[in-house]
């Protein structure tokens, strides 16, 4: 029944992610960014009832109040495919997304994240990459747009942790906007590489901004896997399917 009604999803999935796309690159480019954000934050949305009416997939968050009004930079978790769309649906619907270029190349999907404009970055160039992260992610934050980041870069399993990059702690350096961290337990219901989807309760944890005045990028950094590890530890990590 699992496998049944994660399948049903998955073409629900495919479906509303091409209709909206299509509005989006078609229609919504007549429009503003703000108008385009909202129809993306109408999918993500949409897939969180989705999720709850066919798979019992459901979530609670913790901390929305701690997003501030204007820019700010998001540095998440990352577990599940279910973040990306959940995160775009949650929160305020001004972003601008970092992640790796072919993502961009998916039609339909990649199409409408170049309509939003997502900062594509290739994982392999270093420095180069975490330049443009900057470059780019300065303009954005500029227009009171919040940047989104997975610091580990990659899906981890639960109970792992993967190496944080830097990009998030240098933007926050060279700019001084805040960094909100997000703690997230999506693995344990959407695993990774796994089309199916197990019932119960998602917990999304917001935290208050990271102090980063004075601090160089490094430090910035480590606090920030400090929090969202440490804040990991305090969520249920089984789940009764």
């Amino acid at each position: 029944m699992i496998l049944f009604r994660s399948s049903l999803y998955f073409l629900c999935l495919i479906i509303i992610t091409v209709l909206i796309a299509t509005a989006i690159i078609t229609v919504g480019l007549l429009f503003s960014h703000k108008q385009r954000s909202k129809l993306a934050n109408f999918w993500g949305m949409s897939n969180l009832w989705l999720l709850s009416k066919i798979c019992g997939l459901n979530y609670e968050i913790k901390g929305l109040e701690n997003i501030p009004d204007g820019g700010c930079i998001i540095l998440s978790k990352h577990q599940s495919a279910w973040e990306t769309m959940a995160l775009r649906g949650l929160l305020p619907p001004s972003q601008t997304w970092v992640l790796k270029q072919e993502l961009l190349w998916v039609p339909f999907f990649g199409w409408a994240l170049m309509a939003l404009q997502a900062i594509g970055i290739d994982r392999k160039s270093g420095r180069t990459a975490m330049n443009q992260v900057v470059k780019e992610g300065q303009k954005q934050l500029a227009k009171g747009r919040n940047v989104i980041i997975f610091p580990e870069g990659t899906r981890v399993a639960p109970g792992e942790r993967g190496r944080y990059g830097a990009g998030g702690a240098i933007l926050a350096h060279h700019t001084q906007f805040p960094i909100i961290p997000i703690a997230l337990n999506s693995g344990i219901f959407w695993r990774r590489r796994d089309l199916k989807k197990y019932p119960g309760t998602i917990q999304v944890v917001i935290g208050s901004p990271i102090p980063i005045e004075g601090l160089k990028s490094s430090a910035i950094n480590k606090k920030v896997e400090e929090w969202i590890e440490s804040t990991m530890e305090t969520l249920p990590k089984t789940a009764d399917f």
